[in-house]
């Protein structure tokens, strides 16, 4: 079973496929606070905010704060979606946080 005759039998000659895609996969970009402290103090930092500072590259993927890094000043942060740890720092900071969908 298998014996080409002494050539490289072609289950041997083809590339290991591992793993598989997800075709139900969301992409995000993905901002860490330590991101956000370029903004000044008491800004409200949106997605299109995030945009023309260079955070994101645009705006076709939903928006995910994560909580890497501190926050030293308040902010207003919009965005789709946050971790727990960057919403309870966001918080402490004197900032507030706001999801849009």
């Amino acid at each position: 079973m298998g014996f080409e005759g002494g050539q490289n039998p072609l289950i041997q000659a083809l590339p290991k496929m591992r793993g598989f895609t997800n075709i139900f996969r969301k992409e995000t970009w993905v901002v860490n606070l330590d991101r956000l402290s370029t903004f000044p103090a008491d800004s409200e930092v949106t997605p299109q905010a995030m945009v023309e500072a260079g955070v994101v590259r645009n705006l076709k993927r939903p928006v995910k704060v994560l909580g890497r890094g501190d926050l030293d000043r308040p902010l207003v942060v919009e965005a789709n979606s946050f971790s727990a740890s960057a919403r309870s720092k966001i918080e402490a900071a004197g900032g507030s946080v706001r999801e849009t969908k």
